[in-house]
């Protein structure tokens, strides 16, 4: 069990279409149970939840919570690993990596997945009291709009499905299912691939990239499991792609393997890991998004690195 002086909640309310913030009182009423010293945080602007995790007074025991979905737990993983680096940089590194926790209160939850983190609000605040914490790794991109980088914590998506998601998060649908719909959407248009040299440690292959995924976790997009054998604390990053499809019944299926994580089994899917990746666009532009972040949508280089040991995460 972690040894706790202060929980900081960093909350979205308006994770999972507005449904986050219906759950502050509860969140609330558990922490007070508790007995812990907290303080809850609201977010009122995209960037907001970054700021407030750089500039908050943490101890070596103090949990930073990220209660939201998979963007605010990228908001408040850059804001604490940008702190780490600041003080590393003025000659004041911290001991341990920071504590980090999670309150799933979003749509998709996806990394959440991988560390069993639940999804019921008491099961979740009871695992920040009581849950000793693991050190876990992070990921690092460069490129399109961060050319200074950024960093993620559950991993990237680069062609299809990122443009899925672009169609997702058109829909006003409130079901998890929105991701599925972005994708028979985009079957339907059928669009070219671009063409990417995608250069990992010794591996080298240009192709028409219909799906490339780098990953720290195993699922994204609500039950798709682009790394399906991640794992958080080895210090390396997951990659899988998939080459040009002949038709739109062969990407159908490949589909239908990711919601099973068994895409491994199918013609033009490759996994391998790697700790330092280089994307670029021989033709066309890449799509990429980052937890759910969008990176660049038709961008020509990105630089990818796995950040190993970078936080202590709680349940992991």
């Amino acid at each position: 069990m972690a040894q706790i002086s202060k929980l900081w909640i960093i909350l979205n309310p308006i994770a999972g279409k507005g449904k986050a913030e219906k759950q502050k009182p509860k969140i609330e009423h558990f922490l007070r149970e508790s007995g812990h010293e907290f303080e809850i945080m609201t977010t009122k602007a995209p960037g907001d939840a970054l700021l407030l995790a750089r500039d908050l007074p943490i101890g070596e025991n103090d949990i930073t919570v990220a209660a939201g979905g998979d963007g605010t737990c990228n908001e408040v993983i850059n804001g604490l690993l940008t702190k780490v680096e600041k003080e590393k940089q003025e000659g004041r590194p911290l001991k341990q990596p920071p504590l980090f926790g999670i309150i799933p209160i979003g749509r998709g939850n996806d990394f959440c997945f991988t560390p069993g983190i639940p999804e019921d609000v008491e099961k979740a605040v009871s695992m920040l009291i009581n849950s000793s914490a693991s050190v876990i790794d992070a990921g690092f991109v460069k490129g399109g709009f961060f050319p200074q980088g950024r960093y993620f914590i559950n991993g990237i998506g680069i062609g299809f499905d990122t443009k899925v998601g672009f169609e997702a998060a058109k829909l006003k649908i409130k079901s998890g299912i929105t991701y599925a719909i972005g994708a028979f959407i985009l079957i339907a248009r059928y669009e070219p691939s671009p063409v990417i040299k995608i250069k990992y440690d010794e591996n080298e292959i240009t192709l028409p990239a219909v799906l490339v995924s780098i990953v720290n976790g195993k699922r994204m997009g609500g039950s798709f499991y682009m790394g399906p054998k991640a794992e958080l604390n080895d210090g390396l990053l997951d990659i899988c792609y998939v080459q040009h499809q002949k038709s739109r019944f062969s990407l159908l299926k490949i589909l239908t393997h990711y919601t099973k994580g068994t895409q491994d089994q199918c013609d033009g899917v490759t996994f391998n890991r790697g700790k330092n990746f280089h994307l670029k666009a021989l033709q066309g532009g890449m799509a990429a998004h980052c937890d759910g972040e969008t990176i660049c949508y038709e961008g020509k280089e990105l630089e990818i690195s796995c950040v190993p040991n970078a936080i202590r995460l709680i349940g992991a």
